[in-house]
């Protein structure tokens, strides 16, 4: 009878090699970009509202760096998505190939609108403001005010509802679910502008520390993931929310002990 129980019960335990192979992809595109951005970045980390440069490079460097930040954590979301589509095929219902590469499109376009936004922001204040992203006490006390604010935006309900979207991958999906092309990009931004919702003080706040660090991306990153994928929602959530608070603390009274921010 043991043997047999354990017998019935591996299946649920069994890796679709297809699932694991798309995971291993995200991950290597991720891996693929942290090194291009590591390069592209190279001498560039100017501290504190690091200048992101010319648009075209920003906009080049920002997909990647998406890729490098968002690749971890979206794939349960990109591998629910593709195991629906899969399903649609073998029972003979329309899901075309090559639809998966067209939502995790669709993500990133969500990002990319979200980073021109963030530019056009960024590159009207300073045209505005001179000096208002300079080093000097005022640019530094702007910046831990922004990074408070994002870890006051941790504590919010609008974090807490866009949270719970990207944390219920096969939910999101199966009410979402539009099929074709069309569908899969669509579906894509929808998930995407969620993502935004879920993170973007996040994302101002890596302005705020520096946009071509690839060290406070790391970090960001990292804090995306724990939110996203670690089983204790609510501890995550108020864990990086008093990191974020402890960063500006540290900013505003001890920028010295605060990496980039040292006079």
């Amino acid at each position: 009878m043991a043997g047999s129980a354990a017998f019935r019960v591996g299946p649920r335990f069994r890796v679709d090699p297809r699932e694991a192979g798309l995971v291993a992809v995200l991950l290597a595109l991720a891996a693929a970009s942290w090194v291009f951005t590591a390069v592209q970045m190279s001498g560039m980390d100017m501290r504190r509202w690091t200048n992101p440069g010319p648009l075209g490079f920003f906009v080049t460097t920002w997909v990647v760096m998406l890729a490098a930040m968002m690749f971890p954590s979206v794939a349960p979301m990109v591998v629910a998505y593709a195991r629906i589509a899969r399903h649609r095929r073998e029972t003979g219902r329309y899901a075309p190939t090559g639809s998966t590469a067209l939502f995790v499109a669709g993500y990133l376009v969500a990002w990319t609108v979200f980073g021109l936004a963030s530019y056009a922001i960024y590159a009207v204040l300073g045209s505005l403001i001179p000096g208002v992203f300079s080093s000097d006490p005022g640019g530094r006390y702007l910046a831990a005010g922004v990074i408070l604010a994002a870890a006051v935006y941790q504590l919010t309900p609008a974090k807490n509802v866009a949270l719970m979207k990207c944390r219920t991958p096969m939910d999101f999906i199966l009410r979402r679910m539009r099929h074709g092309y069309f569908g899969a990009l669509r579906m894509g931004v929808e998930h995407g502008t969620w993502c935004v919702a879920c993170c973007w003080a996040l994302m101002i706040g890596l302005f705020a520390l520096g946009v071509m660090s690839v060290g406070w991306m790391a970090l960001v990153g990292v804090f995306i993931a724990l939110e996203k994928m670690l089983p204790w929602k609510r501890l995550a959530n108020r864990a990086v929310a008093i990191a974020l608070a402890l960063i500006a603390l540290g900013i505003a009274v001890a920028p010295g002990m605060v990496p980039g921010f040292g006079m």
